[in-house]
């Protein structure tokens, strides 16, 4: 790399002053806190964005996966199962919960949750199914939805990365009991940090609602009542909300979504083209019944050249990479896992490249011929 060329970063928000407009907007009304007017209007929004009847907005997706547990009623002694490969904050959340996450094995094409594992994987003591839009591409829900009802189990989908996604024409965050997204930094809209949870059933994004908030309403749930409510404390409750700042930055980010998507769906296009002949790699594939998101754009790298290795020849020349993610059964906070073979393959061979709205085409140029030059140093 040349000291006059800037890093070709692996991802990057697309903000600008409309957003800055929004937080002035928040600022001049009084209200920053959580919960407030700004993050109503983006729940009615981001419910229809989702195909859902109700959303509530929090402080993570974290929060939204563990408030999700809570509400679907899960209990000391459950059991889980989630889709393995995944960063480990899903496992965490069913931890969080009190119960006992059991991973399944991926599909080695699309990497959600295999349905014959998630099937092998049911003991008397499961009680739901965790499945996770890996890089928001959604799994086989049709498939969970009647392994599910089967065997009376809930359905909830990790839906972090998925924010714009469908499969079979339904939205992502449609497609479960509840679901849970990702407004961090990487993902396709954003706020920096950020959740939500969603779903149709207004009694189970009430009861959520209720405990995001210390377990009481939210104060604007109080204005401009005719007494002086106070309310009282009868369970236990979280601090989970999401800032009216943060919501007025997501409701431009709302805005600007379709444009998002179709510039990160033009990236991987000419990503396709550019490594589809590249001996020792392989693209990702989108289905033909689901629209992919793309909020990674992740390689599989041939066994016989380094994954590791090509990574650091790629960092050489001023391109960003990393791993894909993460296979969960392998994290030693889990302790001793069955053995998930395609998991922990796609967790040594994954390598992330560049991906998000604002690359240039000099830029997916120049990414698309490092990686082309990498893999030849080390063939």
């Amino acid at each position: 790399m040349s000291n006059s060329e800037e890093p070709v970063v692996l991802g990057q928000p697309t903000v600008g002053d409309e957003e800055l407009a929004a937080v002035a907007e928040v600022f001049r009304s009084g209200w920053l806190a959580g919960a407030g007017p700004a993050c109503r209007r983006f729940e009615e929004r981001f419910a229809r964005t989702a195909g859902t009847a109700h959303a509530l907005s929090t402080s993570n997706c974290g929060s939204a996966l563990f408030l999700g547990l809570k509400v679907l009623g899960v209990q000391p002694g459950d059991e889980v199962i989630v889709g393995d490969y995944t960063f480990p904050a899903t496992g965490h959340a069913v931890v969080q919960a009190g119960a006992k996450p059991v991973f399944a094995d991926i599909r080695p094409d699309i990497w959600s949750a295999d349905p014959a594992a998630i099937e092998a994987a049911i003991t008397p003591r499961t009680v739901g199914i965790l499945a996770v839009d890996v890089a928001g591409q959604p799994g086989d829900f049709d498939e969970y939805r009647a392994i599910a009802d089967k065997h009376g189990l809930w359905l909830f989908e990790d839906a972090a990365c998925a924010a714009g996604a469908t499969y079979r024409t339904r939205p992502a965050g449609s497609l479960a009991d509840l679901a849970a997204f990702s407004f961090h930094g990487r993902k396709g809209i954003t706020a920096g940090e950020g959740g939500a949870l969603v779903s149709d059933r207004e009694d189970l994004i009430a009861r959520a609602r209720k405990l995001h908030t210390y377990g009481i309403e939210p104060a604007i749930s109080r204005e401009g009542s005719g007494a002086l409510p106070i309310p009282s404390f009868h369970e236990l409750g979280y601090n989970f909300r999401l800032s009216d700042i943060q919501a007025a930055i997501m409701n431009v980010q709302l805005d600007r979504l379709p444009d998002l998507l179709a510039a990160r769906r033009s990236v991987a296009k000419r990503y396709h083209e550019a490594f589809a002949d590249i001996d020792g790699l392989t693209v990702p594939v989108e289905l033909p019944d689901r629209e992919h998101p793309w909020q990674a754009y992740i390689l599989t790298v041939a066994p016989e050249i380094s994954r590791d290795a090509l990574a650091l020849r790629i960092r050489e020349q001023g391109v960003q990479c990393n791993f894909g993610t993460y296979a969960s059964h392998l994290q030693p906070i889990y302790g001793d896992q069955p053995p998930l073979p395609v998991s922990a393959d796609a967790f040594a061979r994954h390598l992330a490249v560049p991906m998000h709205a604002n690359l240039t085409d000099t830029e997916v140029d120049r990414v698309t011929t490092t990686v082309r030059d990498a893999v030849h140093s080390l063939t």
